[in-house]
C-alpha cells in the first residue's frame, strides 16, 4: 500500500511540475500586420520570378502570407506601384494645423476688438458725465500715482 500511494505522489508532483507556463512567444491580443511598400513589391517581384512548380506556395509559407495578399498587392503594384502599396489605412485628415490655429487666432481677435469697443464706449461714458458734473480729467500724458 505504500508504493500505491508513493506514486500517486510522485505522478501529482510531476503533472504540476510539467504544467507550461505562458509561452513568452503567444501575445495576449493579436495585432494587425503592417507589410512596407517595399516589401510588398520584393515578395510580388519574387512570386512573379518564380519558376518551378509550386515556388510560390513556398515563398507564402516561408513569408506567413496568404495568396490573398499575393493577389491585392499585384492588383496595387499595378494601378500605382509603390504609391499604391503604401497608401495609409484610416481616417484621412481634412484638416490643415496651420488652419486650425488661424481659426482659433482669428477667434481670439474678434474677442479682443469687442472688447477694445466696450472699453472705449465706457471711456466715451466716463468723459460725458465727468463734462456734466463739471470733473476736469487727468491728462492722457501724466500718471494719476503722483499725489
Amino acid at each position: 500500500m505504500g508504493s500505491p500511494s508513493a506514486t500517486g505522489g510522485a505522478a501529482h508532483s510531476r503533472r504540476a511540475a510539467a504544467a507550461p507556463a505562458a509561452d513568452p512567444e503567444v501575445v495576449a491580443k493579436a495585432q494587425r500586420r503592417k507589410f512596407t511598400a517595399a516589401y510588398k513589391l520584393g515578395i510580388v517581384e519574387e512570386a512573379d520570378h518564380a519558376a518551378d512548380l509550386g515556388a510560390v506556395g513556398a515563398l507564402l509559407r516561408r513569408e506567413g502570407l496568404y495568396s490573398s495578399h499575393l493577389v491585392g498587392w499585384r492588383r496595387l503594384r499595378e494601378t500605382g506601384a509603390l504609391g499604391a502599396l503604401s497608401k495609409k489605412r484610416g481616417r484621412k485628415l481634412s484638416r490643415n494645423p496651420l488652419a486650425e490655429e488661424n481659426c482659433k487666432l482669428q477667434a481670439e481677435l474678434l474677442q479682443v476688438k469687442k472688447k477694445l469697443q466696450q472699453a472705449e464706449i465706457i471711456i466715451d461714458v466716463q468723459k460725458k458725465v465727468s463734462a456734466l458734473l463739471g470733473i476736469a480729467l487727468p491728462a492722457a500724458g501724466r500718471e494719476e500715482g503722483n499725489s
